[in-house]
């Protein structure tokens, strides 16, 4: 057991008040504590090691996404990183910049290794750029690991919308996400606080009053959207029907939009081959391929540095599990659109099943269940968590500790530890991240 974790001093309803608790209205989510008055300490080497090792998988996650749409036919993109072929052309449009991704670390004795990466809707964002540098300032004399990561939405975001203008995009810039869901709206409104601080002109529609015109734009409210950010996966969009218009395809007309140029999207469209669990058996592929991948294309798409990185953090990742079973190796099974760790499965060394996660919505598992195990899946080995404590308003809660590390538009910006059971579901605790050196004066702010 690791002496990660520390209390603050004050119990949950004392430091969730006030101010705080108003920014981060879900610090209670299903039913239970999600933010716990707790950190979770880093070593400065630690972080820093962090720091790097994410920026560089980026980069990497980056060469092997233009690789991917410069050369992979889109049977590839359909077959084996599980696209709707609605999404392919608005996929392969290169934008220049990303938005918000967000890695899920394990960090051990046993090095630290990236498990998989979102880079289309990332959450956690307020907490992580709000709320830990608030607590780690008022209830500790640690140092915060995210204190940047408000600038870096906003140089990210600046690109983006920059870039939109350029090609012609300009007027209001609309956030978007399910009105009615606390968390996503929180995390919509964060973002759009922090671009409206740019000067930009910023709105808040819910998705459910964005209007669709097939072929000729997005509006809200009689006013066309040049840009939109949108907290709602490109796996659910593209299967959106108007019920009310005889099941039109909103979703594809939309789509269809981002494609024609007549609509920026932020996180762009290409986020979705990257958040496709497939993408990391294709980094891999390519990875022990390497010498037959630049024959085939003429160039050298890894450098030694790149080599190197996959190495140390990335983990063996496959279309099938053959190769676990064969050598005796415990893997883990992930769907494709997997999220909040639902549909992901782990095996013993004898590919032996053990446990599996659906979420914590007991009603709604058979539905959850049967759209996860009609995904295709990815087959990666297992790598130990390590284990953590916490203490809960329901007594000790004994553990395991995943690391999330945002890095927006490239740099690095700030960490979300969770600490849930050995599939890290929607269940977990979210505890903020401190850097151990102190801050200056030393003093503890009450």
């Amino acid at each position: 057991m690791i002496n990660r974790i520390v209390q603050l001093g004050g119990n949950h309803d004392e430091i969730f008040s006030g101010e705080i608790a108003q920014h981060i209205p879900y610090h209670r989510m299903n039913g239970k504590q999600y933010c716990l008055p707790a950190l979770t300490l880093f070593q400065p080497e630690e972080a820093a090691s962090l720091q790097a090792a994410s920026e560089s998988v980026d980069r990497i996650y980056w060469k092997v996404l233009r690789f991917t749409q410069q050369y992979l036919p889109d049977e590839f993109l359909v077959q084996q990183l599980g696209l709707h072929p609605a999404l392919l052309s608005a996929a392969r449009m290169q934008v220049p910049y990303h938005g918000v991704s967000r890695q899920d670390w394990i960090i051990g004795e046993h090095g630290m290794k990236c498990i998989e990466n979102n880079t289309d809707t990332p959450t956690g964002i307020p907490e992580t750029a709000y709320l830990a540098e608030q607590l780690i300032h008022h209830f500790s004399t640690y140092t915060a690991a995210s204190i940047g990561m408000r600038n870096e939405i906003q140089n990210a975001f600046n690109l983006l919308i920059r870039h939109y203008a350029n090609q012609g995009l300009t007027g209001p810039i609309v956030f978007s996400s399910y009105g009615w869901h606390l968390e996503d709206r929180t995390n919509t409104e964060y973002i759009m606080k922090a671009v409206n601080q740019l000067g930009y002109e910023t709105l808040y529609v819910p998705l459910e009053e964005l209007e669709i015109i097939p072929g000729d734009g997005l509006y809200a409210g009689g006013r066309r959207i040049a840009v939109l950010y949108r907290l709602y996966p490109l796996e659910y969009l593209i299967h959106d029907t108007d019920d009310e218009q005889e099941n039109m395809p909103i979703g594809e007309a939309l789509i269809q939009l981002v494609a024609s140029g007549k609509l920026g999207l932020i996180n762009p469209a290409q986020s979705i081959i990257t958040q496709s669990k497939g993408f990391m058996a294709l980094i891999w592929s390519l990875y022990e391929r390497r010498d037959q991948t630049e024959a085939f294309v003429g160039f050298t798409l890894f450098d030694e540095a790149d080599i190197a990185d996959i190495e140390r953090y990335l983990l063996p990742t496959y279309y099938e599990a053959a190769p676990f079973v064969q050598s005796g190796t415990p893997y883990v099974a992930k769907g494709y659109w997997g999220r909040e760790g639902k549909g992901t499965s782990l095996y013993d060394g004898a590919g032996q099943f053990q446990q599996a996660e659906w979420g914590h919505e007991e009603a709604d598992v058979i539905e959850v269940q049967d759209y996860y195990d009609n995904q295709p899946k990815v087959y990666q080995q297992l790598f130990p968590m390590q284990e953590a404590r916490v203490e809960t308003e329901e007594g000790p809660f004994d553990g395991y500790l995943l690391t999330g590390a945002y890095v927006i538009g490239g740099h690095y910006a700030g960490l979300l530890p969770r600490v849930g059971g050995k599939i890290t579901g929607d269940m977990a605790y979210y505890c903020p991240a401190a850097i151990t050196y102190t801050t200056q004066g030393g003093s503890k702010r009450e």
